[in-house]
């Protein structure tokens, strides 16, 4: 992957990512013909069905004509859920496929010129000839990869919260669709959408979709989840004041500085930078399925002991990891976010970050230099017995 914003990406169809950042990135669709080429999924339909019996996996099937019409059931299945599917129109989604299958994860490598805290994962789809999940609109960036078989995608218009949607108690189908482009993709070919673009893809043979998406919360959410977050560092004691209010000529009307108080209050809050970053990386960086950061404890001399007989440790496909520079007092530091979580780390770890966010593997060529490190070994003892760091042994 290059280091440089202006270089032509295979992935992107030849074109730079500075350059799809500002034609296409949240603007507008792009076809890529064998963005990777001669691609050979690593899965198959049985594999995807087998991990929708999976308890603790997310997994749906919608039928197109089922007891009612776009019928969607929930997982966990079981085989004779499978041998009472009619030949054609359903479709097997089966989400966070990256978090399970190490290889499906590697097609995130692919994308570094994105910041890997806005990935939200690897949504696997599986489709007879004719299944689909009928037209709708996403709100968030989504890169569909064409993994088997072959997938028409009917492209529409944009959408909103006011465009018209069928009855239905799960799934947000259109009722209106206004085609303006049609793509069959093969094996290899991409399609990018950006957020609340109509679009409808039905399967020409048996074929699997790999969907990557992306975290885009509501500003709903933002809202919410950031006040619940300041709310647990304010004394009960700091209120609404109005000191050296002027008096009122109506008692019950309120006044424009009144608005202006409070909004004072507000902008406390949402201007302490160092409070919104700490919730928004903390936000960002909350793991899908938690259970699956399982990790051992080693002290700093079996760690060292264990790189020097050979081990190697990658990052476990669940963890999200994500750091920022911060300044603190007189000093600058960096804050590491780590599934959820934070901690402030001396400046010079900047570079041990990079290895443990970035590089493929953690051994020891690019680890003995930070044995004499306290900070930075108590750093990776701490990321192995959380499990955001996995040995490839185990």
């Amino acid at each position: 992957m290059s280091n440089t914003i202006d270089t032509p990406l295979e992935i992107l169809g030849g074109i730079s990512a500075e350059v799809f950042l500002r034609d296409y990135w949240q603007k507008k669709p792009l076809l890529i013909r064998q963005a990777i080429p001669d691609f050979v999924s690593p899965l198959d339909g049985n594999d995807l069905a087998g991990l929708s019996l999976e308890d603790m996996v997310e997994s749906r099937i919608v039928l197109e004509h089922g007891e009612t019409p776009w019928q969607l059931k929930h997982g966990p299945f079981d085989d004779e859920t499978y041998s009472t599917l009619p030949e054609r129109d359903w479709t097997l989604l089966v989400q966070a496929v990256d978090q399970f299958s190490p290889d499906v994860a590697e097609v995130l490598e692919h994308f570094k010129f994105l910041p890997s805290w806005r990935i939200d994962d690897v949504m696997i789809s599986f489709a007879v000839p004719g299944g689909s999940v009928g037209p709708h609109y996403d709100n968030y960036d989504v890169f569909l990869l064409q993994a088997e078989g072959q997938r028409q995608w009917k492209i529409g218009q944009m959408c909103d919260n006011e465009s018209l949607l069928l009855k239905h108690p799960d799934l947000r189908i259109l009722d209106n669709f206004e085609q303006t482009d049609e793509w069959t993709l093969e094996p290899g070919d991409m399609l990018y959408l950006p957020p609340r673009l109509a679009h409808w893809g039905i399967a020409q043979t048996d074929c699997m979709t790999w969907s990557v998406g992306f975290r885009a919360p509501s500003t709903a959410e933002v809202v919410t989840h950031y006040a619940d977050f300041v709310a647990r560092f304010l004394p009960d004691e700091q209120r609404y004041s109005d000191a050296g209010m002027s008096p009122v000529s109506n008692p019950s009307y309120i006044r424009t500085e009144d608005i202006q108080r409070l909004r004072a209050l507000l902008n406390e809050q949402l201007n302490d930078d160092r409070m919104l970053l700490t919730w928004f990386g903390q936000y960002m960086t909350e793991p899908r399925y938690p259970d699956l950061l399982v990790g051992s404890e080693l002290s700093t001399e079996e760690l060292i002991q264990s790189l020097e007989d050979g081990a190697v440790f990658t990052r476990n496909p669940t963890a999200r990891l994500a750091w920022s520079h911060i300044q603190l007092d007189q000093e600058s530091a960096v804050v590491f976010f780590v599934s959820g979580n934070s901690r402030i780390l001396s400046e010079h770890l900047v570079v041990l970050l990079d290895l443990v966010c970035c590089a493929d593997a953690l051994h020891l060529d690019n680890l003995q230099a930070w044995f004499n490190d306290a900070e930075a070994m108590t750093l990776l003892g701490e990321l192995i017995k959380q499990g955001s760091l996995e040995s490839l042994d185990e």
